[in-house]
């Protein structure tokens, strides 16, 4: 007998709790609705904690309502969410034949091929000035051992800065 009016009165703390909680929700919908300045009731977004509604201004207001319980109306997402859709392109949008593409592709490999013989040159050109980290002093650096090793930081910056245009042009020209 005391074990049964136990669970009965569990139950009914667990329901008023419940109800509790769905009165501070709708508590919380109101307050942020009046916040917001709506003049019509807020509208939820369909799959999501967001509602809108229109301010006595005449405009949309947006505003995100946490722990709201979901849409009954909203379809529940199956399968793989992160599968991607293909979204057909809108009437009147401009399309482009095959031969118009492959020469647009064709101009912009030609492109990049010059641009990495140019980088390729430029690399070139460091790492023979660079000598391997120990380039020649300059007479002004002969007596200034710091402006010397600011130079030989600035040409090994060089260096590795043309190193990695190189290697992203060729990843680049990689993928298409």
């Amino acid at each position: 007998m005391v074990i049964s009016t136990f669970r009965k009165l569990a139950c009914c703390a667990l329901a008023l709790a419940g109800s509790a909680g769905a009165v501070a929700t709708a508590a919380t919908l109101a307050q942020i609705a009046k916040e917001s300045r709506c003049s019509e009731k807020p509208v939820r977004i369909a799959g999501s904690d967001m509602w809108k509604c229109m301010t006595s201004s005449g405009v949309q207001a947006f505003f995100n309502v946490p722990d709201t319980a979901p849409e009954p109306s909203a379809p529940a997402q199956r399968g793989n969410a992160s599968r991607s859709v293909a979204v057909p392109s809108p009437a009147g949008f401009p399309k482009v034949d095959a031969g118009t593409q492959k020469a647009r592709d064709d101009l912009r490999r030609k492109v990049l091929q010059d641009e990495l013989a140019s980088e390729e040159k430029l690399l070139a050109e460091s790492r023979r000035v660079w000598g391997d980290g120990s380039p020649q002093p300059l007479p002004e650096e002969r007596a200034n051992a710091q402006a010397y090793a600011d130079r030989v930081a600035r040409l090994r910056q060089s260096v590795q800065l043309h190193e990695r245009n190189v290697e992203a042009l060729k990843r680049e020209l990689g993928a298409r």
